[in-house]
């Protein structure tokens, strides 16, 4: 059916719009009209309400109804672009009542008295009291707000409402069994634990378990074949092969790739895993060759490049850097010829991590402290323990050598076991020699200490019991150092 077209307003002598209702709408305006324009506007009107009478019909009978509702007539007016009604909802309709008749009124310029027509008016709901007072009271939800708590606290989730139950772990139990959630399941010995084979795939006869489909929702990675592609090439680049001419011309380029490149975060947690189960391959095996210590190197090269990349977010990976990290520099036994290299290479990396992220995580600081200085002065520790915990030192700071060398007697420990009968003794004297050498000031080189002079012989005196008789004599040599050594100032 089509919308009915607009037409020049007739003048209509039956209608619910009069001419009379015109003007007491336009005296209530403050407006003065003449009967003539009330009733052209009084047919107008009239038209304009059977137009929107006649559209709102139209959507009672696509509703399937027989009653028009005010929700057609809002419908109706919103078609007409003309803003609808407010204040009546089709839930919500208002009962009526009829007015007691008014008075007769004498009309002006007129004797004959007019009787007035019907009234009518909303009713209003009549509200008991007693009613009300002995209904259960609603209470209203608290509103909408924002409240701040720790997701984590140094690594350990706070057990709070606010945050997520803990997931159990599966604890190891005797072999054909699991512990799933607190209850043990029997596995056959044939399948293994889980029962999946690499590819992804059951074994004929595993029976499916709660272990099985957890781990193989854990193995499902979104992980590109491009990405993929990418982590078998660069490993196999960094890797030391047997006879390989280009193979430093590959290092470098897969170095520089981790350094530089953009889309490498899915690929992060594989190649941190990787650093992490290569260093521990390594140094498991006991004594290892130069071919181990080139591995290392390239896996510390692998750290610092992944902590030079500016687009990697490697702050939820550093419980797994730091043992790596820490496990090189301070193991005992690392090839000869590359010992003081590794642990070099190993301490800058260590000072990069502390430099970018020890402003976020503060105890990170006092943590790797507190692990050098055990390292350093507990007794029985290897000379290569020591000579790691010296680089290690100096790649926290200036304060941590002077803690740990002079405050806490780490100098004074290795100058006491000195014997002078080994390479070791000798890399290690030279660790803690340039260690002192950064508490060193950044002048010229003064005087040495005068033996004649009482206050001199009162800082060598101190010196000695400080940091022992080897490395007294070398800081002996310059007055400044030796009072910047013990923190006495001019």
């Amino acid at each position: 059916m089509s919308k009915p077209k607009n037409r020049p307003p007739q003048t209509v002598q039956s209608g619910i719009y009069k001419s009379d209702a015109i003007k007491d709408a336009a005296e209530s305006l403050g407006i003065n009209i003449s009967d003539t324009v009330a009733s052209v506007l009084a047919s107008d009107v009239e038209y304009r309400i059977h137009q929107v009478v006649e559209e709102a019909s139209r959507f009672m009978r696509h509703g399937r109804r027989t009653t028009l509702t005010s929700s057609d007539i809002d419908l109706a007016l919103r078609t007409l672009n003309i803003e609808p009604l407010y204040g009546h909802l089709p839930f919500s309709q208002p009962s009526y009542r009829k007015a007691l008749p008014f008075p007769q009124m004498n009309q002006p310029g007129s004797s004959q008295p007019s009787a007035a027509g019907p009234v009518y008016f909303v009713e209003d709901e009549e509200i008991d009291f007693e009613r009300v007072m002995r209904e259960e009271k609603v209470m209203l939800p608290k509103g909408v707000s924002w409240t701040a708590h720790w997701l984590a606290v140094e690594g350990v989730q706070p057990l709070i409402p606010e945050n997520p139950p803990a997931v159990p772990r599966e604890e190891p139990t005797a072999a054909g069994e699991t512990k799933v959630n607190g209850t043990l399941t029997s596995v056959p010995a044939a399948t293994g634990a889980a029962g999946l084979l690499p590819g992804g795939g059951q074994k004929h006869g595993a029976l499916p378990n709660a272990s099985s489909a957890q781990s193989a929702n854990l193995v499902k990675q979104v992980l590109s074949r491009e990405l993929q592609l990418y982590y078998t090439r660069l490993t196999s680049s960094l890797l030391p092969p047997s006879n390989t001419l280009d193979y430093t011309t590959k290092k470098a380029a897969a170095l520089a790739s981790l350094r530089h490149d953009a889309g490498l975060q899915a690929l992060l947690p594989y190649l941190v895993r990787w650093v992490g189960e290569g260093v521990a391959g390594v140094l498991k095996t006991g004594k290892q060759d130069d071919g181990d210590g080139k591995v290392l190197e390239v896996l510390m090269d692998v750290v610092s490049a992944l902590l030079e990349n500016k687009t990697l977010f490697v702050e939820p990976y550093l419980h797994q850097l730091l043992p790596p990290i820490l496990s090189t520099l301070l193991h005992s036994s690392l090839p000869a010829a590359l010992s003081t290299q590794l642990r070099v290479c190993a301490s800058q990396t260590l000072s990069r991590v502390l430099t970018q992220h020890s402003t976020t995580y503060p105890s990170l600081s006092p943590r790797i402290m507190k692990t050098l200085l055990l390292a350093l002065i507990s007794p029985g520790k290897s000379r290569g323990t020591r000579e790691g915990a010296v680089r290690g030192l100096m790649g926290v700071g200036k304060e941590a050598v002077r803690k740990g060398l002079v405050d806490a007697g780490g100098a004074r420990v290795i100058a006491n076991e000195y014997t002078g009968t080994s390479a070791e003794e000798q890399a290690l004297l030279e660790a803690v020699t340039e260690a002192l050498q950064v508490l060193r000031p950044m002048t010229e080189m003064s005087d040495s200490l005068d033996s004649g002079n009482e206050e001199d012989a009162a800082i060598a005196r101190r010196l000695q019991e400080a940091i022992g008789d080897q490395f007294a004599g070398r800081v002996a040599v310059d007055r400044v150092w030796a009072r910047e050594v013990l923190g006495i100032s001019e």
